[in-house]
This record gives structure tokens, C-alpha cells and sequence, in this order.
């Protein structure tokens, strides 16, 4: 068997690498012209973890991420909501880990190259179109260096192209655009002193408003006594006209910056800490409606181009990941690849499309949407804002989000590491 996978970010070269660990010949094909190192921080729950520690890439997270440990909710003036433990402290078997997804994305590109070789992943080739017949796909694809059109045979297509997948495209042409849902995201890094233990995310405020999340993701700068920090700043602009919801830009600290005057949280100085940033990224917050199927015949989706969702709950990452995971593994145990895909769609479909919709219903922030309702000038105990039960509900609505009542996920018996 030989499969295909188009796109070579988190979910195509963790299904190349699963593919690869049972056995089954790969090549991954990328539109860019070099994969370099991009992005912000990322979250992996404890049981995407877990498979990337089967795949033999654990030692290199541990180098590279910081084990979180706490989840702490704050008000938008710093006083303390609610906190959870997190992977090893909730006493999960794995960590949950916060990484530059550069590096995650560096650390699987390695695995695949040292792996399966040099030219296991190539660049500059974007998919364009797929014809299946009764014995394999014939795909073409857009090969930027001789400025043509090319030609592979596969078994089996995946698409793992992303939140504009031009697979998902071919396989539900008309689709409408990416559902935004009004909210504006900012994302930067910025080196600073570590606040609260150095493994601790916090989230403060409501999106309802203005919300921050940001946790420390680099373990060399931990190492050396300081704190690589991800921040993402969360706007509801309801009012703003979504005549184009699939924008992607460098974002400009004026625009964000007002909305966090003033704010300290858990010691950080939230000015402070964006205006401390390099490049900021500025994007909607949007996903897509669940498909009623994914794939057909040889062709499947893994990833977001299976099921983009909205950042909440750690999920996009770890989702992919399970899902690579899977699909290796039936198509290992399946007597064709037509039959593999229809299994791991079959596994792994409702429960993605139900964080989707999940996600959709934000029921944390709810919660805190609440707090800042009945404390708008904040509080000295939650207890008298928020009753036990409404307390309660900020844990069972990450646990909805995040998809950790699923387990440790699937297990691949040949898997080195």
C-alpha cells in the first residue's frame, strides 16, 4: 500500500510517521515552497501526548515544552475564579505539554526525514485534483519550481491541508466559508520573567468582553530563569461586518493593546507583556459545520481539514494527532484501503464533530461571563459570586472541550519508542 498526504503540518507528518510505524510506504507533498518553523505556542493534552510518545518523539518534547501543570481563571482585575491541575498533577500517566509549535513542527519534520528519508517530504508541490479508479488515485498536483503539473499514483489520498483544504474541497465542492463567530484573536510570544510557578496557563476575563490566555512555552528559557510567554487576546466585535471571515494578518498593537490597559494578572503586566512581542498575528476565530461524512472511497481528511474547530480546550492539536493515529491503524488491520478509511472515519467522525459543537457552545465562559456580570468591579471571595454548582460547571465544561474523557486514545503495536 501507498498513500499520499497532502500537507505537512502537525496532522501529516504525525499520520506519515504512524503510517510509516506500521509499515505502510508514504510520501507527504506541501504547497510551500521551504517548511520552516512558524507559528505561535500550542497545547497537547495528556493522550496526544501519549501517541507522540509512541511514535518514539517524547524525549524531544520533554527537551523542548514546558509540562503545564495548572489551569488558573482570573477576572479581568486579577482575583482568582477557579483552577484545575493539569497532566502529570491531575495525575494523568502523561503530561500535558505547552510548546512553540515551531518546534513541534520541527520535531515531527525530523522524525519523518531521519525515518523515511530525505525526500519522504516534498515541497513546493500543492494538490490540485484527484481521480480515483478501481485499483488507485491518479493525483496532480502544482509543482512551483517547473512551474507544472504533476502526476502521483497512490492508494489512498489523505488530506491534511488544513482549514482551507483543497482535498475537503474536491470532496464537498460548494461548501460555504469558515464560520466566524465574531470574535478577533491577536497571538504574539514575548520573553519575561516567569509568573506563578513558571508551568501555569492562565485565562483571564471573559470573551464575551476582552479575554487573555498565556502560559510559557520553552523549556531552555526555564532553564536559564526566565519565560518564553504565548499570549492569545480574545475581542468580540460583533458589530464588525464578517464580509471576509478567512483573513490572516500581522496584527497591529494599537488595535489590541486599549483593550488590555491596566490589566495585571497573577503578576504580569498584560500591556506590558504585548507590547513586549515581535510579529502579532491577527485571525478570526472560526471553524466550519461537521460534515456528514469525510471522505469517499481512497480519499479521507485528517486534522483541521477534517474538523476545524475553535481554539478552545487545547483541542486542534491533540484531535489531529488521535486521529492520525487512528487511521494508521485500520488501514494496518483492514483488507483494503477503501475499508481502512471507512473504519477510521467511522471511529473518530462523531466524537471531532462533537467537540466541534462543543466548542461552539463556549460553556466556560459562560461562567465567567457571569462573574463579570455580578463583580463588574471584581470581588474578595468567588464564593460570593459564583455558587458551588456554578463553580463545578467551569471544570466539567473543559472537560467537555477538550475531549479528555476519550482516553488515551488509540495504541499502535508496532510503534518504536
Amino acid at each position: 500500500m501507498k498513500v499520499l498526504v497532502a500537507g505537512a503540518g502537525i496532522a501529516g507528518l504525525t499520520t506519515a510517521l504512524s503510517l510509516h510505524a506500521v509499515g505502510i510506504d508514504v510520501q507527504v507533498i506541501d504547497g510551500v515552497r521551504a517548511l520552516r518553523p512558524l507559528g505561535v505556542g500550542i497545547n497537547l493534552l495528556p493522550h496526544a501526548v501519549a501517541e507522540l510518545t509512541e511514535l518514539g518523539v517524547g524525549a524531544a518534547l520533554a527537551d523542548s515544552a514546558i509540562p503545564t501543570a495548572a489551569a488558573v481563571h482570573f477576572d479581568r482585575f486579577g482575583n482568582r475564579i477557579w483552577s484545575e491541575p493539569r497532566g502529570l498533577a491531575a495525575g494523568h500517566r502523561w503530561p500535558q505539554y505547552s510548546i512553540h509549535r515551531g518546534e513541534l513542527h520541527t520535531i515531527l519534520l525530523r522524525a519523518v526525514r531521519e525515518r523515511l528519508g530525505a525526500d519522504a517530504v516534498r515541497e513546493g508541490l500543492r494538490f490540485e485534483a484527484a481521480i480515483e479508479g478501481a485499483e488507485h488515485l491518479l493525483c496532480r498536483a502544482y509543482d512551483r519550481a517547473t512551474d507544472t503539473t504533476v502526476e502521483l499514483v497512490a492508494d489512498a489520498l489523505i488530506g491534511a491541508d488544513g482549514l482551507h483544504s483543497a482535498v475537503r474541497a474536491q470532496l464537498h465542492p460548494g461548501e460555504q466559508a469558515p464560520r466566524w463567530n465574531g470574535i478577533r484573536m491577536w497571538r504574539g510570544i514575548a520573553e519575561a520573567e516567569p509568573f506563578l510557578d513558571g508551568q501555569t496557563m492562565i485565562l483571564a476575563g471573559s470573551n464575551k468582553a476582552a479575554r487573555l490566555v498565556a502560559y510559557p512555552i520553552s523549556r531552555a528559557a526555564q532553564q536559564r530563569g526566565r519565560a518564553v510567554i504565548n499570549w492569545v487576546a480574545e475581542v468580540r466585535v460583533d458589530d464588525e461586518a464578517a464580509q471576509d471571515p478567512d483573513w490572516n494578518r500581522t496584527g497591529r498593537l494599537a488595535d489590541v493593546l486599549p483593550h488590555y490597559a491596566g490589566w495585571q494578572i497573577a503578576g504580569l503586566d498584560v500591556a506590558e507583556l504585548i507590547s513586549a512581542s515581535g510579529e502579532i498575528l491577527e485571525y478570526p476565530m472560526v471553524d466550519r459545520d461537521p460534515l456528514p461524512h469525510w471522505g469517499t472511497g481512497r480519499i479521507t481528511l485528517v486534522g483541521d481539514a477534517a474538523h476545524p474547530m475553535y481554539p478552545i480546550g487545547s483541542n486542534g492539536g491533540s484531535q489531529a494527532i488521535l486521529g492520525a493515529r487512528v487511521l494508521a491503524t485500520e488501514l494496518a488491520t483492514a483488507p483494503d484501503p477503501v475499508t481502512g478509511l471507512a473504519r477510521y472515519e467511522s471511529a473518530r467522525r462523531e466524537q471531532a464533530n462533537a467537540i466541534v459543537l462543543a466548542n461552539r457552545e463556549m460553556p466556560m465562559d459562560r461562567i465567567l461571563h457571569m462573574v463579570a456580570e455580578r463583580a463588574p468591579t471584581g470581588f474578595t471571595r468567588i464564593e460570593d459570586v459564583l455558587t458551588a454548582d456554578e463553580l463545578a460547571a467551569i471544570g466539567t465544561g473543559y472537560r467537555r472541550t477538550s475531549g479528555a474523557h476519550s482516553g488515551p486514545g488509540t495504541r499502535l503495536p508496532s510503534t518504536p519508542g
